[in-house]
């Protein structure tokens, strides 16, 4: 019996190990391999960096890229990198234990991160997800590479109750106004189309997307813009210090319903743009814009 009770128990300590093993491919596929403890922590993508400040491990970060620093300001003592062209002489001076990286920095064709894959040390790349539910595996990825499984579990229910919350709301409306995501303003027109997590917000909150039928991000002439004739228009710009009142004040939109009817409204750029947890911030900002008798109600009841 104990003999049986021992192998039972190894049994049960090798399951365990298993399930907290470290990941051996990134989130784009490529092999990794990281080490047993990780310490040292440097991210190249703000929407990583993000969840690693929110799961509590500020004090690991040895530098991030500069969009990180002008999002999180309180990071702006770190040494900084360009995520698509970065020093990689200082980063390999640093030692870190891993380097998070996203897929646009490999937008050129080559990897500017090679030679420090070369060195050794495991660069992880956490490609931009499309959906609500890569972003969540994306969250529990990162927290399984630092060893902060529990906290990334933590975050993910807490991002999962609100859009089941929202969710629910938005099953119950039937008069669907269409909304249009604005992600670029003129002269080069562009919207959140199918296949993208915006596209599932604005479904979760009971609308219909302007763009839902095309491409991901849709690029329109301004002809197009105006003949799409949205309900809502969101703005998720952050380059342009009013982004309402530049649409707003555009010549021709006047008879745009959402323009006529002073139905435009700025998201919250960083939860917006950056695929983590946090978008649900900007999923409430979503569905109090396009529906605020409902939603206004909900939250106020809340």
């Amino acid at each position: 019996m104990k003999k049986l009770f021992a192998l039972l128990l190894a049994f049960a300590l090798c399951l365990s190990a298993g399930a907290l093993a470290a990941p051996t491919r990134d989130r784009a596929g490529e092999p990794i391999q990281l080490p047993e403890t990780i310490e040292k922590i440097v991210s190249m993508a703000p929407s990583t960096t993000r969840v690693l400040t929110d799961l509590g491990l500020t004090d690991k970060l040895l530098a991030v890229d500069s969009y990180s620093a002008t999002y999180q300001p309180e990071l702006a003592a770190l040494p900084q990198f360009d995520m698509m062209t970065p020093d990689t002489e200082q980063l390999a001076a640093l030692q870190p234990d891993v380097i998070f990286i996203t897929g646009m920095s490999l937008a050129g064709g080559d990897n500017p991160y090679q030679a420090l894959i070369d060195l050794g040390i495991a660069v992880v790349q956490i490609p931009s997800s499309s959906s609500i539910a890569d972003i969540q595996q994306d969250v529990l990825f990162i927290g399984e590479c630092v060893g902060a499984q529990d906290g990334a579990k933590a975050l993910v229910d807490e991002m999962q109750a609100a859009i089941d919350e929202i969710a629910a709301i938005g099953a119950t409306i039937e008069a669907k106004k269409t909304v249009a995501v604005e992600v670029s303003a003129l002269p080069n027109l562009c919207y959140a189309g199918g296949n993208t997590y915006l596209d599932e917000m604005i479904r979760l909150i009971g609308a219909e997307n302007a763009y839902g039928d095309g491409e991901p991000w849709a690029s329109v002439t301004e002809e197009a813009a105006v003949a799409a004739n949205p309900d809502v228009i969101l703005t998720c710009i952050s380059y342009l210090d009013d982004p309402v009142g530049e649409i707003m004040a555009r010549e021709g939109w006047g008879e745009v319903a959402a323009i006529k009817n002073d139905q435009v409204y700025r998201l919250d750029d960083e939860s917006s743009n950056q695929p983590n947890h946090r978008i649900v911030i900007a999923l409430r900002e979503m569905a109090e814009a396009v529906y605020p008798e409902v939603y206004g109600e909900a939250s106020a009841a809340a």
